[in-house]
């Protein structure tokens, strides 16, 4: 289900154009998606560009190159691109409290996480979940009316 939610999220966020470029082409590039998957598989950790490109088993500059050409971005604006886009699915888990989110996309501090959220997203972390809970309350209204 995640997955899908990216997915529609990158895909929204970068239409199709003429050339073999995006998150998709990045995917089928070995050398990009080893970095790609270590990224999406342990957002929390504090990469750095050499680590990612250590992944990849490039040079720092060629595998910033070749990521920035093939996704259209720098390896940790997607990273935090990334990030952003989890913590976003995760304030939609009431259970989930900011400390809890902030740590689970990377950030030691929730004060952190917020203004780089805001930053993200022109939003508040909270504000962003009251928004998203008032959205979901007529559809969960009309579900209910309709059985």
């Amino acid at each position: 289900m995640l997955l899908l939610y990216v997915l529609r999220v990158w895909f929204e966020a970068h239409p199709r154009g003429g050339t073999a470029t995006g998150w998709a082409a990045a995917l089928a590039a070995p050398d990009i998606s080893a970095a790609l998957n270590a990224m999406h598989d342990d957002p929390a950790h504090p990469w750095t560009v050499q680590e990612l490109a250590d992944r990849a088993r490039m040079s720092r500059a060629t595998f910033s190159r070749r990521f920035g050409s093939l996704t259209g971005q720098p390896p940790l604006t997607y990273l935090t691109w990334w990030r952003m886009t989890m913590a976003a699915r995760l304030l939609l888990e009431p259970a989930s409290s900011l400390d809890a989110v902030a740590a689970r996309v990377g950030y030691t501090s929730e004060f952190a996480f917020a203004n780089a959220f805001k930053r993200h997203f022109h939003l508040a972390p909270g504000r962003y979940r009251h928004q998203a809970q008032a959205r979901a309350r007529p559809a969960a209204i009309a579900t209910a009316t309709a059985e």
